[in-house]
């Protein structure tokens, strides 16, 4: 089963998805192997995985070429971010048949002008939102898959206010969108609100620290949403083991003192399949 299927299957099935961030192979099949139905393949923590801030500095070909690495270690479906569309309604048309041959089942592509900003960023700006209807237009016309899931993302809350936001949304689900992200609501009565007076699929992005509070994931779906991204709650997770691995190298010459929290060498290699691709070589070469 396709991907974009497998993903499309789940939805109708009413249950609620959570997808944890992921930035790369590794992380991806982390997410995979702890049973959940779908990953985020977050821009902003493929970003911060350079060592650049979330604005919009990596190329669209880059994003392409990490989720295509991210796709061919996991079986199940990954939801992309797809930033502004790198463009304008023709790029948004090339980036959208590059993530589709990248392997992914559903990108959002988001109002916000171009080169984007994190959601939870403050001076933000949108485009008018007919340019928007019209990339998203241009975006469903460049798809081959029919079960590929366009989800459209306004950032017009924080800019233009709570009603214009549900407005661009109705308009973007007009336009051909499949699910519906408002970004970085600020209260559980504008959560509430979004999930009532917007019809069909709509994704919540939880993150602790953003601007959105966090809302337990029972309580979303009973609201009517049916995806729930944690965008980058893992890499900061491991960002900071890995500053406290390095404290201790630093300050006592190794890491026995952190053996309890580290996963061991078999632990690793089981986690990446060693054991798999070595029997593939084996059968390969006689």
């Amino acid at each position: 089963m396709r991907a974009t299927t497998k993903l499309r299957t789940f939805l109708a099935s009413g249950r609620i998805a959570v997808a944890p961030g992921a930035f790369d192979g590794l992380s991806a099949r982390l997410v995979a192997q702890a049973g959940f139905p779908a990953v985020y393949a977050s821009g902003g923590a493929i970003a911060r995985s350079a060592g650049v801030p979330d604005l919009g500095l990596i190329s669209m070909s880059a994003i392409v070429e990490r989720l295509a690495s991210m796709v061919d270690v996991v079986e199940v479906p990954i939801i992309a971010d797809a930033d502004t569309g790198y463009g304008n309604a023709l790029n948004a048309q090339a980036a959208a048949r590059a993530f589709e041959r990248s392997g992914v089942a559903a990108f959002h592509l988001e109002d916000q002008t171009f080169p984007k900003k994190c959601g939870h960023y403050d001076d933000k700006s949108v485009v008018p939102a007919h340019e928007m209807v019209q990339k998203l237009k241009a975006v469903r016309d460049a798809l081959h898959d029919p079960d590929f899931v366009v989800i459209a993302r306004t950032d017009a809350l924080a800019v233009e206010g709570f009603d214009a936001a549900i407005d661009r949304a109705s308009a973007y689900i007009e336009a051909g969108a499949d699910m519906i992200f408002v970004e970085a609501p600020t209260s559980e009565l504008q959560i509430a609100d979004i999930a009532k007076r917007l019809p069909g699929l709509k994704l919540i992005n939880m993150f602790a620290g953003g601007k959105t509070p966090l809302i337990p994931v029972p309580r979303l779906e009973a609201l009517g949403y049916n995806v729930v991204i944690i965008p980058s709650d893992t890499q900061r997770a491991a960002i900071k083991a890995m500053q406290r691995v390095l404290a201790a190298i630093a300050h006592e010459g190794s890491t026995a003192s952190m053996a309890g929290d580290m996963v061991s060498f078999k632990e690793r290699e089981a986690i990446v399949d060693t054991s798999a691709y070595v029997e593939r070589d084996k059968r390969y070469a006689s």
